[in-house]
């Protein structure tokens, strides 16, 4: 497979980034992740957007998010992608430099990379039957809006829900469950989608503001507020939503049944409108 890194477009094999470089001494940078279906890309703008964002909040070049766009059509080119689902991953760093915690002095080059995969699509079985979840304190620093390469609470937090033989880990805070491990959450409370409002709590997910238009296209009452983790036995339906997991529906939360225990039909719905959009 061939990847970019800085520049180059070569073998994953032959891509090497310096043991000084500040993504691996601090996780000192940025990243983004979407998807192509059948070799076209899916929402790649607003990707290349959020990216550019993410990059001018850490102070870091924003010329990379420009490129990011014609970087992943090359490599699906390369990569022999255009029939498939595939996945493209970016990252961007602050580059290599002795280490120390302040910026390395102006110029320094950031470290740019990107590479194509072939994606792998999840069991039918989780938007069949639905997935379940189980909950955690949210203990992330309160910068989440921005897509940061420091994910090592989320990473526990997964770890802890595939060790209870669940799929995603809900984060908590103040009894609110604002998003996923790597995720964002909606649910259905008394006929509105519901899902938490954008901050710097969440990640505002590219999936998650494009199931809201789909949502609002079809009727269905829409609404940014909390899902109290203690009146999940009063909600209708709880769903994911991302770059990755699509629309999946969640159908126990730390053991216990949401609703009926069966994926609802407005998840179904914004799951069939969600794969025609794409």
């Amino acid at each position: 497979m061939q990847v970019y890194l800085n520049g180059a477009y070569r073998a994953a094999a032959d891509a090497f980034v310096s043991i000084d470089d500040r993504g691996f001494l601090f996780a000192d940078g940025i990243y983004e992740v979407m998807i192509a279906h059948r070799g076209r890309l899916v929402l790649a703008e607003p990707h290349a957007q959020r990216l550019r964002a993410g990059l001018k909040a850490l102070q870091l070049d924003t010329a990379p998010a420009g490129e990011l766009i014609a970087i992943a059509e090359q490599l699906l080119d390369l990569n022999r992608l255009r029939d498939a689902d595939a996945l493209i991953y970016a990252q961007v760093t602050r580059g290599s430099a002795p280490r120390q915690h302040a910026f390395p002095p102006a110029g320094t080059p950031v470290t740019v990379y990107v590479n194509a995969k072939p994606m792998q699509s999840k069991p039918a079985t989780c938007f069949d039957d639905g997935c379940a979840a189980i909950t955690v304190a949210d203990t992330r620093w309160s910068r989440c809006d921005i897509k940061t390469t420091a994910l090592l609470p989320n990473v526990l937090a997964n770890q802890a829900a595939h060790a209870a033989g669940a799929f995603e880990a809900l984060f908590s805070r103040d009894g609110v469950l604002i998003e996923g491990s790597h995720s964002n959450l909606m649910a259905v409370i008394d006929g509105e989608v519901v899902t938490y409002p954008s901050c710097n709590y969440i990640l505002t997910g590219i999936t998650r503001n494009c199931v809201l238009d789909l949502a609002r296209t079809l009727g269905l009452p829409v609404r940014e507020g909390p899902i109290f983790a203690d009146q999940l036995r009063h909600v209708d339906e709880l769903f994911l939503t991302g770059t990755t997991v699509e629309v999946m529906p969640v159908t126990s939360v730390d053991g216990q049944a949401i609703a009926n225990g069966s994926p609802g039909p407005v998840a179904r719905r914004l799951l069939e409108e969600y794969r025609r959009y794409i």
